[in-house]
């Protein structure tokens, strides 16, 4: 009886990276030095967590490319170091209630929009 010997390429993270390279340059990302921290909070709560990872971007097409040694991490193991960072999110987040207005910010009426109303007319 005679078998059948294949061999299976292993493809290794380096060529992973080298695909990802290509592709990210395709789509003009740019580095962005300086960055210590990313924080991906997901809908159970639990956060990705990088220290110091590698950032590239491109904004005008909202991609975003975010690599290094990524940790799992609850939430409350963020605290307090995270609040910072939820609170400048709060602003952009959509909002469910009505905007408050303040009568301060309401300018007063400066004139009488009835009688101007009727020298126009004349």
């Amino acid at each position: 009886s005679s078998g059948i010997n294949a061999e299976y390429g292993h493809k290794t993270a380096g060529t992973d990276d080298k695909k990802l390279q290509t592709t990210l340059k395709k789509l003009q990302c740019n580095n962005i030095p300086g960055i210590e921290e990313v924080n991906i909070i997901r809908d159970d709560s639990t956060v990705i967590h990088f220290t110091n990872p590698k950032v590239q971007a491109t904004v005008g097409a909202n991609t975003f490319a975010i690599s290094g040694n990524a940790e799992h991490k609850s939430i409350t193991d963020l605290f307090p170091g995270i609040l910072n960072q939820l609170v400048g999110m709060s602003s952009s987040l959509p909002s469910k209630s009505k905007p408050v207005v303040d009568d301060d910010e309401v300018p007063a009426l400066v004139e009488d929009f009835d009688e101007a109303s009727k020298t126009e007319a004349v």
